[in-house]
């Protein structure tokens, strides 16, 4: 990949940045909006399994419909645009079927992204070392959303929950550029 290597790991480490400094939060925001454990598990476990299963399949057919870096880029908007759903939750503590609403979009986002983004892994790897550089890519995916994630519940403690999630879904922003940035590469070197 020569010079676009950099950007490819750059894009590889940052794609799932917004979700996942969103997820390590989650469980401790359900319970301080007033919902039951039972509720978030029902809502997040069950309900929200099958939307993710619906994204996916989702993101597969857009995929190859549409291509891989258009799906790629849908699924970068679409994932700040849903964690700022978080922010009327945390204004509307214990409406459970707002939080049906937001788990269903962010589920399907995740799904749908999840989808397109390993096609994208898939499409790097050499079929000789397939497992090994599969491997390295999902380690680096989530590197640096976990380490940044595990200050959330300072991050929260000091700006509170709306500018927390705010703040969550403006770190995806900068994805959009190195989305788009892999796909002039990869139309450069189709062509």
């Amino acid at each position: 990949y020569g010079k676009v290597a950099f950007l490819i790991l750059l894009l590889i480490g940052f794609y799932r940045v917004s979700d996942i400094v969103l997820g390590v939060i989650s469980n401790v925001f359900y319970q301080d909006m007033g919902f039951s454990k039972d509720q978030i598990a029902t809502v997040t476990k069950v309900f929200g399994i099958w939307m993710t299963i619906l994204g996916g399949f989702l993101g597969g057919f857009l995929t190859v419909r549409f291509g891989m870096i258009r799906i790629l880029m849908l699924g970068a908007v679409m994932t700040v645009i849903t964690n700022l759903l978080f922010i009327p939750v945390a204004n509307n503590p214990g409406d459970l079927a707002l939080l049906y609403v937001v788990i269903g979009a962010d589920n399907i986002t995740a799904g749908l992204a999840s989808a397109a983004f390993i096609a994208y892994l898939s499409s790097l790897t050499s079929l000789s070392f397939t497992a090994v550089q599969y491997a390295v890519f999902s380690s680096l995916m989530t590197l640096f959303p976990k380490l940044l994630g595990g200050y959330s519940g300072s991050i929260v403690d000091a700006i509170g929950y709306q500018n927390f999630f705010f703040a969550a879904s403006m770190i995806g922003v900068p994805v959009f550029l190195l989305v788009w940035l892999a796909g002039r590469y990869t139309r450069t070197a189709s062509q």
